[in-house]
Formats: C-alpha cells, structure tokens, sequence
C-alpha cells in the first residue's frame, strides 16, 4: 500500500537536473574541449572529448557533484588477450610513439596553460578542474583507447588509463550509456528516476550520518538497480518500485554465490569481485538501511 508521504518525496527525488545545471555541465565540456584545441600536439592526434558517468545518464542528483569529462585519444591503445593468445599473433600491435606518461603531462600544461595554477589540481587518476559561476566542478581523465582480444581480429573496445602510481584502469563507457537507455526505455523511463532515488537517498542517510551510506558510490548504486529486472518497475507508484527494487537486491546480496555473476551497467565486468571499490556486504547493508529508512515491512 503506497505511503502519501513518501509519495511525495519520491516523487521529487526523481526528478533529473535543472536546466542550470545542464548548462554548467556543458559548458565545463565546452571548455575543456577548446583548450585541449589550442594545444598544436594534442590537436594533431584523434581526440574525443565527452561526458561519462553521472551525468552523461541524466542520473546525477546534486549540482555541486562533479562532470565526469573523459579525453579520449585513438591514436594508441592499451590491450589484454585472453589465455592461450600471444602479442605475435595479433600482428599490428607495436609500441606507440607517444607515451600514456607524456599524453597525461601534455594535458595538464594544457590546462594550467589555460586555466591556471590553481584552476587545476593533478591527482592519481584525473585532474580536478575547479569550478566558477560559469562551469561546475570537473573530473578531467586522459584515456587511450583499451582493446579485449577474443582473437587476432576480434575485440572489445573500452578506454583505459594509467594512474600516477602505474596502475591501469579500464572501462566501457559506451556500453554503459547505451544499456542504460535501453533499460530506461524498456522499463518506460522508471529506470533512471530510481536511480536518482536512491541516490537521493543515499544522500539523506549520510546526513544522518549512517554508516551503511557512508561510502556507497553512486555508480554502485546504478548498478544495482541495473541487475533488478524489469517487472519490478512496472508499478504505479515509486514507493511499490522502490520496494521491489530494494527487495530484490537485499535477497539477492544475502550470500555471495545469489549474485556472484551480477556485472555493473556495462555488462562486462563482473560488479562483486576483489579488484572492486566495495563488497557485497557493503552494498547489502546500505539496501537494508534504505529499506528500514522508508519504513518498509
């Protein structure tokens, strides 16, 4: 039986972001696509310039929380082969003339050059572009393309980067927005809205300062709701989806073996796995939390 209450407020937590918002997202890209321009080497390489994660879905929730802006380069790519394939027989692979180390450094003059000093901040992953009346704040990731052999002519393409302290990170971007629009479509845009739900409520736990929400990402969250099928959206009310939504992934998150093949929005990499930022029990604990905070029996 809906809540009236709650209701309401889910109804609000729903809600995409403002036109406001939308602007200063998009002229932080804007900006930082200009700049990388101006530069006469980074011009001369194939540059794609675009927004991931949060933002990029139409899922963010808070006008202070940062664009994910990823600076894409073509022109050399990082590589894993399965086992049983060697460098040899995927012919064309050869080092490339322009070092990940050196891509990064250009990028960073390029935005100090433009930006100043203390408009920019190096950190191991990305650079923090910092934000004015203009632009929100902005997480800037250098990446090269990355390719998953299957055979010496079959592969899955992704980005990947290095980090300063040499560890190389990969993902799939693309996959991870086109599934999302699927799923939102399929689901008659309720996907998405559930997202920005829970994120919000997220939000309202960490400032009850409850522990099970202290550091549950939002990426985390979208991924649960991405291993919920579709039926559970198909309610009248957010308040009957949210409990499907969080019944679901609460059952499921009980025992490692319910959900050890779930995969994050991408479909590729497998969500509970040791090389992740969070653990099943962690994201069990918040969908508890969640679900005592609304009241649920």
């Amino acid at each position: 039986m809906k809540d009236m209450g709650w209701e309401d407020t889910l109804t609000a937590w729903s809600k995409g972001p403002s036109t406001t918002e939308t602007e200063k997202c998009e002229n932080a890209e804007s900006v930082i696509f200009k700049l990388l321009k101006k530069d006469t080497t980074l011009s001369g390489l194939p540059l794609r310039v675009f927004t991931q994660g949060s933002y990029a879905a139409r899922t963010n929730v808070r006008l202070d929380s940062d664009v994910d802006i990823c600076v894409l380069s073509t022109h050399a790519f990082f590589y894993d082969l399965p086992p049983g394939l060697t460098p040899n027989p995927v012919g064309h692979l050869k080092d490339s003339t322009l070092s990940f180390s050196k891509y990064k450094d250009l990028i960073h003059s390029t935005l100090v050059s433009g930006l100043g000093e203390k408009g920019v901040t190096r950190g191991n992953k990305a650079f923090d572009v910092h934000a004015n009346t203009y632009r929100i704040d902005a997480d800037v990731v250098p990446a090269f393309e990355y390719r998953y052999y299957f055979s010496p002519s079959n592969y899955r393409s992704g980005v990947a980067f290095l980090t300063d302290a040499g560890l190389k990170i990969f993902n799939y971007p693309d996959h991870t927005y086109a599934n999302g629009v699927a799923k939102n479509d399929r689901t008659g845009r309720t996907y998405k809205r559930t997202i920005r739900i829970l994120k919000r409520l997220r939000n309202k736990l960490q400032e009850e300062k409850v522990a099970a929400a202290a550091d549950i990402g939002s990426f985390l969250i979208e991924s649960l709701v991405w291993n919920t099928p579709d039926s559970a959206f198909a309610h009248d009310t957010y308040y009957d989806v949210i409990r499907d939504v969080l019944a679901h992934t609460f059952n499921n998150t009980l025992k490692d073996d319910d959900c050890k093949d779930w995969l994050e929005v991408n479909d590729f990499k497998y969500l509970f796995r040791p090389s992740q930022p969070w653990t099943r029990q962690q994201a069990h604990d918040f969908l508890s939390a969640a679900w005592d905070r609304i009241g649920y029996k």
